[in-house]
């Protein structure tokens, strides 16, 4: 057995799991405060990659002011679908809240058709195009920076949501919505916050991934694969999300390794769907996740 390929393959799982873990923590960042699972997240990584695709290649902008501009608009596009469209939901069942999320992802996806059509598009080159040669395997160029960019991200999202005002009112809020209202938290600010917190997470995975893979208006369905783990961390822990997003990785390039070759392929678009299945039959709650108990 060639362990030199096993090793490049989980090395490149651990890359691509940290591209997981950072659109995860999107769904995290939202649910942990509202209780809302936004299924609209792919959308919102499609959607903020093709901001920054048109700010490079029509507006003809600098990289740096490309991501800026792609920033901004996720932390208004949260600011505005919180309070006009998922605020009137607070106190519905959770099903209605997860069918108004999917419709909100068709209307995004349908504007983005009529926008850009569903033409496949490559990134302009932005980053240094070397791979990362780690004697025992080399991370190609697109993941390697993904990584990077995931990693920082998570990094600042774990610093505001553990040490900062911001932080302790979203917890606050999350733990106890009534408790946290009465000591003078905004909950409703919150909720917005946690809304854009999620819309950057969800555009900076969508630009990390779109210079990976190139865009259309399908590839949010790469947000599937974050479901899956969000369901295998926890769907309110942050750290499961990040764990989660590597083991997904992982698990997804071994199938490819292992499994494509005996059935033909397919094996590894599958796996995270696949994982779905058995964390929910074996653990509901994640491996991280808060367990509530209910009373009838």
């Amino acid at each position: 057995m060639d362990y030199s390929i096993l090793i490049q393959v989980v090395v490149v799982g651990v890359a691509t799991g940290g591209v997981y873990g950072l659109i995860a923590l999107g769904f995290v960042l939202i649910y942990k405060a509202t209780s809302f699972l936004n299924l609209a997240m792919g959308e919102f990584m499609t959607l903020g990659a093709f901001i920054c695709f048109t700010s490079l290649t029509v507006l003809h902008v600098p990289f740096y002011i490309a991501f800026i501009i792609t920033i901004v608009f996720a932390v208004i596009l949260g600011m505005v679908i919180e309070p006009l469209i998922l605020r009137p939901m607070i106190g519905e069942p959770v099903i209605s809240v997860i069918m108004v999320t999917i419709g909100l992802g068709a209307i995004l996806r349908g504007l983005m058709y009529m926008i850009w059509d569903p033409t496949y598009r490559t990134f302009p080159p932005i980053f240094p195009p070397k791979p990362l040669n780690l004697g025992f395997a080399v991370i190609p160029s697109g993941l390697l920076w993904g990584f990077i960019f995931a990693l920082i991200t998570t990094i600042v999202f774990i610093v505001i949501f553990k040490f900062s005002r911001t932080g302790v009112a979203m917890r606050a809020t999350a733990n106890d919505q009534q408790a946290a209202l009465s000591m003078g938290v905004s909950v409703r600010g919150v909720f917005a916050l946690s809304w854009s917190f999620g819309a950057v997470a969800a555009v900076i995975g969508g630009i990390v991934i779109g210079n990976m893979s190139g865009i259309d208006i399908y590839m949010g369905d790469i947000g599937l694969a974050a479901l899956s783990v969000i369901i295998l961390g926890g769907l309110d822990s942050i750290g499961g999300a990040i764990l989660g997003g590597f083991i997904v990785g992982i698990l997804q390039n071994l199938a490819g390794l292992y499994i494509d070759p005996l059935i033909g392929g397919g094996a590894k678009e599958v796996a995270p769907f696949f994982i779905i299945l058995l964390i929910i039959m074996i653990r509901p709650y994640g491996l991280f996740g808060k367990v509530t108990i209910e009373r009838v």
